[in-house]
């Protein structure tokens, strides 16, 4: 995970180093993310998310298109 400080900042280090640029993620959405993923790790219950949870976590902090597809096969 690399942290940048704004979206012209990734872009020019997506093409110096020749990588094409994927989706971004704001922090405040990866904060909520690891609320959610990681919730109940610490009970006995704990177990990682089914595919459609997954998906559901994404939608809800506003993660979407196929990257964010747990079943996809397509990560652009």
């Amino acid at each position: 995970m690399l942290f940048f400080r704004s979206e012209e900042r990734v872009a020019e280090w997506c093409r110096a180093n020749r990588v094409p640029q994927r989706p971004l993620v704001a922090l405040s959405q990866l904060w909520r993310l690891s609320q959610a993923w990681y919730a109940n790790r610490l009970t006995p219950e704990a177990r990682r998310p089914a595919p459609a949870e997954m998906a559901g976590i994404f939608r809800g902090i506003g993660l979407e298109g196929s990257f964010w597809d747990p079943n996809a096969d397509d990560f652009s």
